[in-house]
């Protein structure tokens, strides 16, 4: 087996060091982030995971990729903990679940439902998914500096995708719609696939982590007959983000 000095999912090699990353779930979205920094590079691309380097308030801060779901969320925090991040924020997108949540409003997720496999294999289900109190406090701070739309709660995180919008073919679709009609009755904002990973694996290792999600549509109010706008174009929540980090760097 050849050695490299290069981690191996991530593909980063271990002397890039930095306090600071931001994980969308999307490859084409990282230079989209990497713009608002003060400056930029591409530094290394391996499998889901796209890496750019940038500058901010004189931090070094990386932007990476985790690709879909839990299990290459994990991987991403746990192989950027060794490079030295210790606040990961996740710009993401989500499905709102509650009336009030619409089409390009921003959701700041506070805590996750861990509907998710991943987390499971760090602590047992009873241990909550929870942001970071000093990193959610950044975030609402910023979409209320910028005058964003957002909402702070829980998200319901899941692995599939289709058994969110598909239940009814699914063998288990009466789980899957009981359990749906669960979290909208406790409150869920949102439904998306990462944050709890993101948490769960944050808290094990000691780091600190937060989201903010910019909504794409609400399948409930679809049902509900209300207006529905779609949504795909995430810089709201990248601002906040950024905004966010500012608060972070020049408050450590």
């Amino acid at each position: 087996m050849i050695k490299t000095n290069k981690l191996y999912h991530i593909g980063l090699s271990e002397d890039i060091q930095a306090k600071y990353a931001l994980l969308p779930g999307n490859p084409g979205r990282v230079e989209a982030i990497a713009r608002h920094l003060e400056s930029y590079e591409k530094i290394d691309s391996n499998r889901e995971y796209l890496t750019y380097r940038g500058l901010l308030c004189g931090e070094s801060i990386l932007v990476t990729s985790t690709g879909i779901g839990g299990a290459s969320s994990a991987i991403a925090v746990e192989e950027l903990y060794t490079l030295g991040v210790r606040n990961f924020i996740r710009i993401g997108t989500c499905g709102g679940m509650q009336p009030q949540v619409e089409g390009g409003d921003i959701v700041i997720a506070t805590a996750a439902v861990r509907a998710e496999g991943t987390s499971r294999e760090y602590v047992p289900i009873e241990y909550p998914a929870v942001s970071d109190f000093e990193v959610t406090a950044a975030l609402a701070s910023a979409a209320k500096k910028l005058n964003k739309p957002y909402h702070t709660g829980v998200v319901q995180s899941k692995d599939s995708f289709y058994g969110q919008h598909s239940p009814e073919r699914m063998p288990v679709g009466y789980e899957l719609e009981s359990k749906w009609r669960a979290w909208i009755k406790a409150g869920c904002l949102a439904s998306e696939m990462e944050c709890a990973a993101i948490y769960t694996v944050a808290g094990v290792l000691g780091a600190k982590s937060g989201a903010v999600l910019s909504v794409v549509w609400n399948q409930e109010r679809e049902r509900l007959k209300l207006p529905n706008p779609e949504v795909h174009d995430a810089e709201s929540a990248i601002a906040v983000a950024i905004d966010a980090l500012k608060i972070l760097i020049k408050g450590s």
